[in-house]
């Protein structure tokens, strides 16, 4: 089969499922696997919790109103050591007390507010981080499932284009042992490698299945078996990338980081402010026996209002050692920064030797397809003309093919590597 044919026929190949499904894009599931993800709810669900708390926090602001209601006997009080003209004391209070009353609060100054709402926020922005941070660790599923697919795919192509080459050598070869011009183990020996390549193409569709159904799970829809999967073109962002590699911070686990520092902050804040005075105002209404004359044997209304300050003056010193606690949580944070970016640099230079090592061997595997497949083709026409054996064409043909999985494995591979450079970066595949 002539070279043109082949590429016909891998043509056609692809073309029958991409009229089916377009081609299935790398960035594309990536961002699909992230909006599947149950946890990607977690982000309106935080928003909604730290909303409630602010809430909370921002009523404390508002007057407070709290009722109260009590009734008892004292078995013993106070009584006028002076006595009557009747002998008995001047005055004596009650035994049985009641009392109702209505209470309202009102802070006028309390230092602790601001901070604490700050602090919710903070929180918010920490949970939020970790969360992009999670889902992020997404893509590496979504890349090791695509690229697997997509060298299986591969595969299937070249596969392809060789078995229809021996189901032609195949019909030749039968002709000619029926003419009698070849003995039949000729044709067997095609035959049966022939059938050898159709198991091959078959375990090649079925893992493709499964690494289909793997990317299908991810991105939560159906993913037919027949989808074409287009291999991203990075080069031009992985060049950009290396000429900056020391300012890139877009993982999202520095924004983790940097919102953990600041949470810190906020913390730190909160316990200065536990150090300052708070000043309120309250007022109380009430109905009961005795009223504010505890020596009235009656029921009556009382009224009262006033000013109330409260500092905790001297704490032992608990306010200043969590504001170094906190201190040292923001050194702990800035040392797993620092181990985090160190093993992002150790990835990144095993990165970019791979991305070396594969371009360079991909510029081999050209040359070595061009010389394979002459060798091919010289074998093809030997083989016609009954010069050499089929054993030995389909030697030839064999290191063909191996010729043409090897030049598959590394495109793929080399695809694989830069979209894994730009993982590790944190940037987008194009």
């Amino acid at each position: 089969m002539k070279p043109a044919c082949h590429i016909l026929l891998l043509a056609c190949l692809v073309a029958v499922p991409a009229s089916a499904q377009a081609p299935l894009q790398l960035a594309a599931l990536q961002r699909e696997a992230q909006t599947a993800d149950p946890r990607a709810r977690e982000l309106d669900l935080q928003h909604a919790q730290t909303a409630l708390r602010i809430r909370n926090i921002e009523v404390e602001r508002l007057p407070a109103l709290s009722a109260l209601g009590q009734a008892q006997y004292q078995s013993d009080v106070p009584t006028s050591p002076f006595t009557g003209p009747t002998g008995q004391p001047l005055f004596s209070a009650p035994n049985a007390t009641y009392d109702a009353s209505l209470r309202v609060d009102q802070r006028l100054f309390d230092p602790s507010l601001k901070p604490r709402i700050a602090v919710a926020r903070a929180d918010l922005a920490e949970s939020e981080a970790r969360i992009r941070a999670t889902l992020f660790g997404l893509r590496h599923e979504v890349n090791d499932a695509f690229f697997t697919a997509a060298l299986l795919q591969e595969e299937a192509g070249a596969l392809a284009a060789t078995i229809a080459d021996l189901e032609t050598r195949l019909r030749e070869t039968s002709a000619r042992v029926r003419e009698g011009t070849a003995l039949a183990g000729e044709a067997a020996a095609v035959e049966a490698t022939l059938l050898q390549h159709r198991q091959q193409e078959e375990e090649l569709r079925a893992n493709r299945r499964a690494a289909l159904a793997r990317l299908s799970a991810l991105t939560g829809h159906a993913i037919n078996a027949d989808a074409v999967l287009a291999l991203p073109d990075s080069g031009d962002a992985v060049a950009r990338a290396r000429t900056a590699l020391e300012g890139v911070r877009a993982r999202p686990e520095y924004e983790q980081f940097a919102r953990a520092r600041d949470k810190a902050v906020r913390q730190q804040d909160l316990a200065a402010a536990a150090d300052r005075p708070r000043a309120s105002a309250f007022g109380r209404v009430g109905y009961g026996k005795p009223g504010l004359n505890f020596i009235a044997d009656r029921f009556e209304t009382y009224g009262l209002a006033g000013l109330q300050l409260q500092w905790n003056a001297w704490t032992w010193g608990t306010s200043r050692r969590e504001r170094d606690a906190l201190g040292l949580q923001q050194q702990i944070v800035s040392a797993e920064e620092t181990a985090f970016t160190d093993g992002l640099r150790r990835a990144i230079e095993t990165n970019l030797a791979s991305i070396d090592r594969l371009e360079s061997t991909l510029a081999i595997d050209e040359r070595i397809i061009a010389l394979r497949q002459g060798i091919d083709r010289g074998a093809q026409a030997r083989f016609r003309e009954g010069v050499v054996t089929a054993s030995e064409y389909l030697d030839r043909n064999t290191e063909w093919l191996g010729a043409q999985f090897a030049r598959a494995r590394h495109r793929v591979e080399l695809a694989f590597a830069r979209t894994r450079l730009l993982t590790t970066l944190g940037l987008e595949v194009p």
